[in-house]
C-alpha cells in the first residue's frame, strides 16, 4: 500500500509535458539518389475546431529567415480513422486544419532534402543529415509534449543524435525545442568515442578527406576538458561532434549538445587549414554554454516563425568566437604564436573596415537578420562575430584593469551561466549588474561608448595593457589604392573599394574591370606585382571597363607597409603586465 501511495504521488508531481502522449514522427527514406524521403507525424488528440501545423521559417544558430517549408510536397492530413482532413495553406510555414471532433490526426508529406550547405536538410545514397527545423512539422498546441522519432533508412547505416536513442534509428526528445536543436546523421561513418571528467563523447566523420582521425580526436579530447575550468560546470552528459568532409560547402552550426562541421574534404592536413576547423569545433564547443545554456532574453523562447530580436547578438557569438583560441591555448592545441597571429588579423581586419566608424556592434545585432555581405557591408556596418570578438576583448581588458587581473570576461561568462540559465534569458542590464557584481564600479558610461555607439578601438593601448606590441616592419613602404579585386576572365574586376580611400574618392566602383594602370595592360594575375611598382605620392591613372564603357579614371595612392600585422613583447615588461596578460590569456607570461 505504501509503494502504490508513493508511486502515486511521483507521478503527480511529474511536470504535466511527461504525462501527456507523445508525438511521434517517422521518416523513411525512400528515394536517397533523388533526395526524397516520406515523413509521417501523429498528433495525439486534437481539440478544437483546427489544428495549426508549422515548419520554422529559420533554423537555431543562424539568424536568417530560409524557406524550411518549401521542401514539403503532396501533403495529406488524416483523422484517427483515416479519413482525408480539409487543410489550407495559411501562411510561408503554416497549415491550418480543419477538425469537426476531437481526433488523433496523422500528418503525410514527401521531404526534398538537398540543402547541404545550409546544414538544414541532405539526403543522398551515403547519409541523410537532419535538421528538424527543415524536417519535421509541429503544432503550437504539442509544441512542449515528448516525442520519439523513428527513421527507415538503408541497413548499413548507423543513425546518431544527441538525444537519446533507446533502439537503433529511434530517438526520444523531452519536446519539440529539444528535437529542433538535436540534428540527426545517420549513413555510414567512421565513428570514435572517448570519455572526458565522467561524460561521453562521439567524433563522427561522414566523407573521404585528408583528416587524421586520430589527431583531430586527441586535439578534441583537450580542447573539451578545458570547458569547466571555464565555467565551473557542464550542461551535457554527452556531446556529438559531426564532421562533414565533402565539397563546395564550409560553415558550422552550434546546436543543444552536438555540433555540424563542415569542411572541404582535403582541408585537414596542412597546420594552415588544420588551424580554422579546429578553431571552428572550439567555437561550436563552447557555444554549448554560451547560448545553448544561457542567452539573450530576445532568444528565449524561440519564435520559429519569425525574426527573434535582441540587441546582444555580439555577445552570443562574438565572445564566443573570442573564447574560442583561449581554450585552444589553455589546452595546447595551438602555440601562443598561432594564438597572436589570429589576434593580429582581426586587428588588421578591423582597422580596414571603415564600416566600425558608422555602426555599433548593438545595432549591429539587431540588424543581424537583414545583414549582408560585400562592399556595402564592409563600408557601412560591422560583423557582430569579428568586432564581436574585439568588443569582448576590450570589456575583458576594462573588468582586468578595474580589478587589479583578479577577474576577467570569463568571471562575467561563468556568472552568466551560473545566474541566467535557461528557459529565462539575460537582459542587458543583467550583463551590466554582473559587471557591477564582479568590480564593483558601473559600466554604464563604457556601454554607451563601446557597445551602443560605433566605437574605434585603441588596440595599442590595449595591447600595451598585456605586454604586447607592434612590431615594427623593416620593408618600404609601398602604394595603396584602397580597393580589391578578383580573377573575371583574366581582367583585375573590383570587388571592394574602401570607404574614403584613394579608389573611392576618384569613383572607383564595384564590378570596375580595370584593364590598364598608367596606360599599360594589368591582367588580375599580375596586380600585386603592378601595384609594387608604382611611385609613392604619383598620381595613377586606371583604364577601366563600367558596364561596357570605356573610362580612366585619376587617383593618388595612399602609402601602407607591406606584409602582415606581427604582434611582439615590449622590451621591457612590468609584473603588472604580466598579470593582465595572464588573466586575458589563461597562461604565464610565455616571454
Amino acid at each position: 500500500m505504501h509503494y502504490l501511495f508513493v508511486l502515486l504521488l511521483g507521478l503527480l508531481m511529474l511536470p504535466p509535458s511527461s504525462l501527456a502522449a507523445p508525438v511521434n514522427y517517422r521518416l523513411a527514406i525512400t528515394q536517397p539518389q533523388h533526395h526524397l524521403a516520406d515523413v509521417e507525424v501523429q498528433f495525439p488528440k486534437a481539440n478544437g475546431d483546427t489544428l495549426t501545423l508549422q515548419m520554422p521559417n529559420w533554423r537555431t544558430g543562424r539568424y536568417q529567415l530560409l524557406p524550411l517549408a518549401d521542401g514539403v510536397r503532396r501533403l495529406q492530413v488524416v483523422d484517427a480513422q483515416g479519413r482525408p482532413l480539409e487543410w489550407q495553406k495559411v501562411a510561408r510555414g503554416s497549415w491550418r486544419v480543419s477538425l469537426t471532433a476531437p481526433t488523433q490526426v496523422t500528418v503525410r508529406y514527401q521531404l526534398y532534402a538537398n540543402e547541404l550547405g545550409d546544414r538544414s536538410r541532405h539526403i543522398d545514397d551515403s547519409h541523410g543529415f537532419l535538421d528538424a527545423s527543415a524536417v519535421f512539422m509541429y503544432s503550437p498546441e504539442f509544441r512542449d509534449q515528448p516525442l520519439r522519432v523513428e527513421l527507415s533508412v538503408p541497413e548499413a547505416w548507423r543513425s546518431v543524435s544527441g538525444m537519446h536513442s533507446p533502439a537503433p534509428h529511434q530517438f526520444v526528445a523531452d519536446n519539440y525545442d529539444v528535437l529542433v536543436d538535436s540534428p540527426i546523421e545517420t549513413g555510414v561513418h567512421q565513428s570514435v568515442s572517448f570519455m572526458v571528467d565522467g561524460r561521453d563523447y562521439q567524433v563522427l566523420f561522414w566523407g573521404e578527406g585528408n583528416y587524421d582521425v586520430d589527431a583531430i580526436v586527441d586535439d578534441l579530447r583537450r580542447l573539451v576538458a578545458e570547458g569547466a575550468a571555464l565555467w565551473g560546470g557542464y550542461p551535457y552528459e554527452r556531446y556529438v561532434f559531426m564532421i562533414h568532409a565533402t565539397s563546395g560547402v564550409r560553415g558550422a552550426t552550434e546546436h543543444l549538445n552536438s555540433t555540424v562541421i563542415q569542411r572541404t574534404r582535403n582541408s585537414f592536413r596542412k597546420r594552415e587549414e588544420y588551424l580554422p576547423f579546429i578553431a571552428t569545433a572550439s567555437h561550436e564547443f563552447v557555444h554549448t554554454w554560451n547560448v545553448k545554456a544561457y542567452r539573450p532574453a530576445g532568444l528565449t523562447p524561440y519564435d520559429y516563425q519569425q525574426e527573434n530580436y535582441t540587441r546582444l547578438l555580439w555577445l552570443a557569438e562574438g565572445s564566443t568566437s573570442y573564447f574560442q583560441n583561449q581554450l585552444l591555448l589553455r589546452a595546447g592545441v595551438i602555440t601562443i604564436e598561432e594564438f597572436l597571429q589570429d589576434v593580429a588579423r582581426r586587428i588588421e581586419r578591423s582597422e580596414q573596415t571603415p564600416g566600425r566608424q558608422w555602426q555599433s556592434v548593438a545595432d549591429a545585432s539587431f540588424n543581424e537578420w537583414i545583414a549582408t555581405g560585400g562592399d556595402y557591408a564592409r563600408n557601412h556596418s560591422v560583423n557582430i562575430y569579428s568586432e564581436g570578438y574585439l568588443a569582448s576583448w576590450a570589456l575583458d581588458l576594462a573588468i582586468i584593469d578595474r580589478t587589479g587581473a583578479d577577474k576577467s570576461y570569463r568571471d562575467l561568462h561563468r556568472y552568466l551561466y551560473q545566474n541566467h540559465r535557461l528557459p529565462a534569458g539575460f537582459t542587458e542590464q543583467d550583463v551590466k549588474d554582473g559587471l557591477r557584481l564582479l568590480t564593483g564600479s558601473s559600466f554604464e558610461s563604457w556601454w554607451r561608448q563601446a557597445i551602443d555607439a560605433p566605437s574605434v578601438l585603441e588596440f595599442d593601448a590595449m595591447l600595451a595593457q598585456v605586454g604586447l606590441q607592434r612590431k615594427a616592419s623593416d620593408e618600404d613602404e609601398v602604394a595603396e589604392l584602397g580597393i580589391r579585386v578578383s580573377d573575371d576572365e583574366g581582367l583585375a574586376t573590383v570587388t571592394h573599394v574602401r570607404r574614403e580611400g584613394p579608389a573611392w574618392q576618384a569613383g572607383v566602383t564595384t564590378e570596375d574591370r580595370v584593364v590598364a594602370i598608367n596606360g599599360m595592360r594589368v591582367p588580375e594575375s599580375q596586380w600585386q606585382d603592378r601595384l609594387a611598382e608604382l611611385p609613392l605620392d604619383a598620381p595613377v591613372s586606371l583604364t577601366l571597363f563600367r558596364r561596357d564603357r570605356l573610362m580612366t579614371l585619376s587617383l593618388t595612392p595612399e602609402r601602407r607597409q607591406p606584409g602582415k600585422l606581427v604582434l611582439e613583447a615590449q622590451a621591457s615588461v612590468s609584473p603588472a603586465q604580466k598579470a593582465a596578460f595572464r588573466a586575458w590569456a589563461g597562461i604565464d607570461w610565455p616571454y
